[in-house]
C-alpha cells in the first residue's frame, strides 16, 4: 500500500518536495505525543509535524472547538467581520508586548513572513533587509531571497537587497572562539561597519532560535545590542517567532524575550504551534507600522473561522496547563540526558537548545566536518526504534532536530532519550 502511494507521488508531485526515510511512511492518525503509519506502527513523535502539533495530537479539545465552528461556519473572508478572528487577535496583541499592536492572520509562516517584509519595506521605504546567516524564513519569493542558508535557497533572484550579518551560530564562524560577551561586541561592531557600506535598510529579520538552521542560537542579549544599533538608525526589528512562539523555548514564552533589554520587536511573526495542525499564522506590528499600506488589502483564507476556533482553544489549553512550564522542566531534563549521551558518542559534535526545541549537530569525529550521511543513518535508526524526529542544519544538514509537542511527559521524554542513545551509538 505504502509503495503504491510513493509511486502515485512522484508522478504527481514535485521532485523537490523532500520526503524523509529511505522507505518513507505514511501517517495515518495520532494520539498524545504518538503517531501511527499505514502498517500499523506506532512512534513516539518528536518532530511534531515541523514543530506544528504544539499540544497534543488529536487533542480534544481542539477536535471539539473545529467540529463545533465547522457545524456554523468555515469561511467567510476577512470582508465580513469575525468574531473567533478578533478574539484571537485580542488574545495574541496582548502576549506580543508591543505595544498598540494590531494583528493580521494570514495561512502560513512564509506568508507571516512575506508580509511583515511588505509592512517593513513600505514604512521605511527601503527594500534593504538586514537577515541572519544560516536563516530561514519560507518558501515564497521575498522569503527565499532573504534566507541565508544555501540548501533551502533555490534561486538568488529576488525584490530585497539583503545583506547578511553574524552572530546567528554561537559555535561556528570567525568569532566562535570568543567569550559570549566578546562574540556579541564582535557581532555588533561587524553590524555597524556594515551599515556604515550601504542605504540605510527597513528592517533586520531573524529567529530568535535558528529552526532550519539546525536549532542554533546566539548568546542571549545579541538582538537587545542589535535592536540599540538599529534603533538609533531608525531602522526595524522583525523577531521571526514562527518556531521558537508561545513557550517551545521554556525559559521564555517568545524567542525575543532572551534579548529583551530595549523592549519588544518592531515586529513579530508567527504561526506553526498556535493552530496545532490548522493553517495559521500571522504578523503582529505597532498600528503605526501596521497600517502604513496605502493600498486595499485582504486575506481570503488568513483568519477563517475554523482556524480562529482552533486556535482560541489550543491557546487556552497551552496557558491553562502550563505547558511552557512543562517544556522548561522535561526539556531541562532531555537535554542533560542526551548531553550525558553524547560526551560518550565521538561523532556529536555539539547538543544545543533551551525547552523543546533541541539540536544534536553530528560532525566527523575529532573534526568539525559536517557528516550529513551520519545524521541521516540516525535518523532512520531513530525512526526502526519508534522514535520520529528531524533534520536541519546550515552544514549539509548534519544537525538532528527534537521538538516534541510541549504536553511531553517525562516518561516519554525518557523514552525517546533510550531510542536516540541506541541509534548515536549506531554510528560510532
Amino acid at each position: 500500500m505504502t509503495k503504491d502511494l510513493l509511486g502515485r507521488h512522484h508522478a504527481v508531485l514535485p521532485d523537490w518536495l523532500a520526503l524523509y526515510y529511505d522507505e518513507p511512511i505514511e501517517i495515518t492518525h495520532g494520539e498524545g505525543r504518538h503517531v501511527w503509519d499505514a502498517d500499523g506502527n506506532r512512534y513516539l513523535d518528536f518532530f511534531g509535524g515541523i514543530l506544528t502539533t504544539m499540544t497534543a495530537h488529536a487533542l480534544p479539545e481542539v477536535t471539539k472547538a473545529v467540529s463545533e465552528q465547522a457545524g456554523r461556519i468555515i469561511h467567510s473572508s476577512t470582508l465580513y467581520l469575525n468574531r473567533p478572528m478578533v478574539e484571537l487577535a485580542e488574545r495574541i496583541a496582548q502576549l506580543s508586548g508591543i505595544p498598540d499592536a494590531r494583528v493580521f492572520f494570514t495561512t502560513s509562516g512564509t506568508e507571516a513572513n512575506d508580509t511583515a517584509l511588505l509592512l517593513a519595506t513600505t514604512y521605511r521605504r527601503s527594500n534593504t533587509i538586514l537577515a541572519m546567516r544560516n536563516s530561514y524564513h519560507g518558501r515564497s519569493f521575498s522569503a527565499v531571497g532573504i534566507t541565508g542558508n544555501r540548501g533551502w535557497s533555490p534561486t538568488s533572484l529576488s525584490p530585497l537587497q539583503t545583506l547578511y550579518v553574524h552572530g546567528g551560530v554561537r559555535t561556528r564562524g570567525p568569532y566562535a572562539s570568543l567569550s559570549d560577551d566578546e562574540f556579541i561586541a564582535a557581532c555588533v561592531e561587524d553590524l555597524t561597519d556594515l551599515l556604515g557600506h550601504t542605504r540605510p535598510p527597513a528592517a533586520l529579520i531573524a529567529e530568535p532560535v535558528q529552526g532550519v538552521g539546525g536549532f542554533t542560537s546566539p548568546p542571549d542579549g545579541l538582538y537587545a545590542a542589535f535592536r540599540e544599533v538599529l534603533h538609533e538608525r531608525g531602522i526595524l526589528w522583525i523577531a521571526d517567532e514562527v518556531q521558537t512562539g508561545w513557550g517551545r523555548t521554556g525559559d521564555h514564552f517568545w524567542g525575543w524575550q532572551a534579548h529583551d533589554r530595549s523592549g519588544p520587536p518592531d515586529l513579530l511573526t508567527f504561526a506553526k504551534g498556535i493552530g496545532n495542525g490548522m493553517s495559521i499564522g500571522g504578523v503582529v506590528a505597532r498600528a503605526e507600522i501596521m497600517n502604513c499600506l496605502d493600498a486595499n488589502s485582504i486575506s481570503t483564507f488568513g483568519g477563517t473561522q475554523v482556524t480562529m476556533a482552533a486556535g482560541l482553544a489550543n491557546l487556552t489549553y497551552l496557558l491553562e496547563h502550563d505547558l511552557q512550564g512543562n517544556a522548561r522542566r522535561v526539556g531541562g531534563l532531555l537535554i542533560e540526558r542526551l548531553r550525558a549521551v553524547a560526551a560518550q558518542v565521538p561523532a556529536v559534535r555539539e547538543v544545543r537548545g533551551r525547552g523543546l526545541m533541541i539540536g544534536i549537530e553530528v560532525a566527523r569525529p575529532g573534526t568539525d566536518e559536517a557528516d550529513p550521511q551520519a545524521a541521516s543513518a540516525v535518523l532512520e535508526a531513530a525512526r526502526a526504534g519508534g522514535l520520529l524526529i528531524g533534520k536541519g542544519g546550515g552544514h549539509n544538514t548534519s544537525a538532528l532536530r527534537i521538538a516534541p509537542p510541549l504536553s511531553l511527559t517525562v516518561a516519554e521524554a525518557e523514552e525517546g532519550a533510550a531510542i536516540l542513545e541506541r541509534a548515536l551509538r549506531s554510528i560510532g
